[in-house]
Order: C-alpha cells, then structure tokens, then sequence
C-alpha cells in the first residue's frame, strides 16, 4: 500500500491509480478463466485506455503502457 502524505489530492490521485492497478489484475485473472467473455474483454479495454488517457498522464509521471506491461507480465506467471 502506498504512504500517505499530507497532500490529499496526490493521496486521491495514488489510491485512483492502486485501484485501477488492482481492478485490471482482477480482471486479467478472470479473463484467464473466460477468455472469451466479451465484458470482461471490454474491461480490460476499458482500464488499459485509462492508463493511457489525458487523466491518468494528469495524476501520475509512471508510464500507463509500462505499468500494463508489467502487470501483464504478473498475470502471465500467476497460477489459478
């Protein structure tokens, strides 16, 4: 979990990011077990164009296309 600083609105602006991080791992895992489960595709369309939209550049200086790299890359290893 991220620390907390005295600027609310970079707290806002971490806990934002950590959710999107967590949702698209969630969905990610699921799409494992529904590869073809056409909601769960949009989704994780859904979150990969957050992270690399306007806002999300607005909120943070990490790369939004490392950051699904790197989460892809967590997926790919992880066992039901």
């Amino acid at each position: 979990m991220a620390k907390l600083n005295g600027n609310p609105y970079e707290n806002l602006a971490h806990a934002i990011i950590i959710r999107a991080c967590n949702d698209y791992r969630i969905v990610l895992k699921m799409m494992k077990l529904h590869p073809k489960n056409k909601v769960l595709r949009e989704e994780v369309s859904r979150l990969e164009n957050f992270f690399r939209s306007p806002w999300y550049q607005a909120l943070t200086t990490v790369d939004g296309e490392l950051l699904i790299r790197k989460i892809r890359a967590e997926i790919a290893e992880w066992r039901q």
